[in-house]
């Protein structure tokens, strides 16, 4: 049983898959396998994820492979109800819809945890943090999950640190096929396209004011200058701050940075980045994204606080007017604008991603048991399948050791 926004829109659905589908040729070659060796036979799987194209090449692969998939949206505005629709005529059952409000989603989450999943795949956390609130009755049944997204893995640490967490978790978003592209160029270029999509600004020669530099950061960072904008970059570790400001980058501090932005984009993974005081000296026309997980990182009950008035100019983009006459213009309600409004990440990035989401679910059914509760990291052989395989569907051609260049790596005896 699913709960979707219309039914009727399946058909355009499943171009959609289909289109992800020849984009994704790493998990295409997974799946194969999975249809052969059944390895979730009678496993149950609850999936927490942004209900994408790319998502539903994720869940028919394990669907393949003998599981019983349930999926929710892990955002309220993330879910492309087209793909939803045509999952849900696929034999998974969904439960997410776009708009979806606080009250529902959680709904949505419960639903797909009524599977009494065995696995559980999350983005965010909010399937795991719920399984340990709510719906402990759940816990015995579960072999290990997987979190796909930085904000997610933050949280999980620290229910671990607390030893609230009840069962081993696979930190995917660690795995270097997942934060080196992923995060790197994936988020970068989905934001970019909602600040096109929403704005048609013209970017070059503007200044872009980015608070975080991890890979997310760095990547977003890499590709406004590339279009010629001016960076500035807002950080509170010394060590990234000092690697931005190597790269050539602007580093001030975030009240400094306020003052003269054109787009403002956060990528911290934390709370009020952007707050009142920020909007109060922001310039005529500034343009605010979020890029974090969750919608806290712009304090948007601070600016509806703040403005005198309020309007929706297009698709995904709100006009605040502050009491000074300034206007500030709010790109997804402050929610992930890559996929609140663009459409996330590429097929052939997500390709990657969940291919190794895919090779986790299986790796934790055969080892999970034997893992202690905790984060856990995705054993090396898997991410350098993912990373091979990918060359190869791209017929790209790397060096081999030679058995002299092994033995030289492995010993120690060797002097200048």
């Amino acid at each position: 049983m699913s709960h979707v926004k219309n039914p009727q829109l399946a058909a355009q659905g499943l171009q959609k898959l289909d289109w992800a589908q020849r984009n994704m040729p790493v998990l295409a070659e997974i799946r194969k396998r999975f249809e052969k060796e059944q390895p979730f036979a009678s496993q149950n799987i609850a999936c927490c994820l942004h209900v994408t194209k790319e998502t539903g090449i994720l869940v028919l692969a394990l669907k393949a492979g003998g599981a019983t998939v349930t999926l929710c949206g892990s955002n309220p505005l993330s879910t492309q109800d087209d793909v939803a629709a045509a999952l849900a005529q696929s034999g998974i059952s969904v439960y997410a819809w776009r708009g979806i409000g606080k009250e529902d989603y959680y709904k949505a989450v419960n639903s797909a945890l009524d599977i009494k999943p065995t696995v559980v795949i999350d983005d965010g956390a909010d399937l795991i943090n719920t399984l340990h609130q709510s719906r402990r009755e759940l816990l015995p049944n579960i072999i290990g999950g997987q979190e796909e997204t930085t904000t997610g893995v933050i949280r999980l640490r620290a229910m671990a640190a607390d030893g609230k967490l009840e069962f081993p978790v696979i930190a995917v978003n660690d795995t270097p096929t997942k934060h080196y592209f992923d995060n790197y160029y994936g988020t970068s270029q989905g934001t970019l396209d909602a600040i096109m999509r929403t704005t048609n600004a013209l970017i070059a020669g503007k200044h872009f004011v980015i608070a975080g530099y991890g890979w997310c950061g760095k990547g977003m960072a890499v590709r406004a200058h590339g279009m010629g904008a001016k960076v500035t970059i807002t950080e509170i570790d010394p060590v990234k701050a000092l690697a931005a400001h190597m790269d050539g980058f602007t580093v001030a501090p975030m009240d400094a940075a306020a003052q003269y932005g054109d787009f403002f984009v956060t990528l911290t993974g934390d709370k009020d980045v952007l707050t009142e005081k920020h909007f109060s000296k922001m310039k005529d026309g500034a343009i605010l994204a979020n890029s974090g997980h969750f919608d806290c990182e712009i304090d948007v009950a601070g600016l509806e606080k703040t403005a005198k008035s309020k309007q929706t100019l297009r698709d995904n983009l709100d006009e605040y007017t502050l009491s000074n006459g300034r206007r500030i213009f709010l790109i997804g309600e402050g929610r992930l604008a890559n996929l609140a409004a663009a459409e996330g990440h590429s097929s052939e990035i997500m390709d990657l991603s969940f291919s190794d989401q895919a090779l986790a679910a299986e790796y934790l059914l055969k080892k999970g048991k034997s893992l202690k509760p905790g984060v856990h990291l995705l054993p090396d052989e898997l991410d350098q399948y993912v990373a091979q395989t990918k060359l190869d569907t791209q017929g790209v051609k790397i060096d081999v050791l030679t058995a002299e260049q092994e033995h030289y790596l492995k010993s120690w005896q060797h002097g200048t």
